[in-house]
């Protein structure tokens, strides 16, 4: 079908790059290799005899663009800069430098299955940077003697803020890598930062249940406790308003400053114990 002559290695390597395109926008399933032939402009048994067929071609092309994205991570961890602050930063960037040099790359491997090869996918790509983030933010939890339990977690965490933010950017990339990066690393980071060494929900579960009810019965002490100080100043007032009254009815005599026995002072520490104990 083509007019031009290629060596084998130059046909393979157009095969793939048109295999590349087309396996970005559609399933390998749904594509056939008609579809593939006519794109690359060759005949069927050309790609038949590169590949053996579609998978072949689709196996290829998963593989080289895992090996890609692969050596620049592979990169990235084994020089990883001093600075936590820069560590996140190179990484982000790294990943998405990846997905603005092989857009087309990286949708064929969203959208893989991997039916000729499992144990090579994007998923598995991302399982192993996951670790490599798990010993980095290990290495610095231990150094904020902070618990390591969750860095597991918190690694995953940080690659699928990665990956997702890169998934939608590709896509529709209406900002530069450089603003996508800061808005990644923005979160990420003061995420990271402001971490509780022993994280709790505030709404929901038992344990926030529990608390809510805590606070509920203290709110309702500190109520009972104004309103029993209120009630003592209201009756201090009442009870000025009638010495007031005595003095008035004793002609300036006066009283000898006793006490009736009805204003009694309790000790504030008391008065404390008792509320506790209601």
């Amino acid at each position: 079908m083509g007019t031009s002559r290629m060596t084998a290695f130059e046909r393979r390597e157009q095969l793939i790059r048109v295999g590349r395109k087309l396996f970005a926008e559609r399933d390998m399933e749904t594509l056939s290799v008609e579809e593939i032939a006519a794109a690359a402009k060759v005949s069927k048994p050309i790609i038949y005899e590169h590949f053996g067929g579609k998978e072949g071609l689709y196996a290829v092309v998963v593989d080289r663009e895992l090996k890609t994205m692969s050596d620049a991570l592979e990169d990235f961890f084994a020089h990883p800069p001093l600075s936590e602050r820069h560590t996140m930063e190179l990484g982000v960037l790294t990943f998405l430098t990846y997905v603005e040099e092989h857009n087309e790359g990286f949708h064929v491997l969203l959208r893989d299955s991997p039916t000729t090869n499992p144990n090579g996918s994007l998923n598995t790509l991302l399982t192993t940077v996951s670790v490599h983030v798990e010993k980095m933010l290990d290495e610095s939890f231990k150094r904020a003697k902070l618990p390591t339990k969750g860095a597991p977690y918190y690694a995953n965490m940080i690659v699928g803020l990665t990956v997702f933010s890169a998934e939608l950017w590709a896509d529709n990339p209406r900002i530069s890598k450089e603003e996508l990066a800061s808005y990644i690393v923005n979160m990420a980071w003061y995420g990271m930062r402001g971490i509780d060494a022993k994280p709790q929900l505030y709404f929901e579960g038992k344990e926030a249940k529990a608390r809510q009810e805590r606070e509920a019965r203290e709110e309702e002490k500190q109520l009972k406790r104004e309103q029993r100080r209120e009630q003592k100043e209201a009756k201090a007032r009442a009870k000025r308003g009638d010495d007031g009254a005595d003095d008035a009815d004793a002609d300036g005599n006066g009283d000898d400053g006793g006490s009736d026995g009805d204003d009694v002072t309790i000790d504030p520490d008391v008065e404390q114990a008792l509320d506790d104990l209601e």
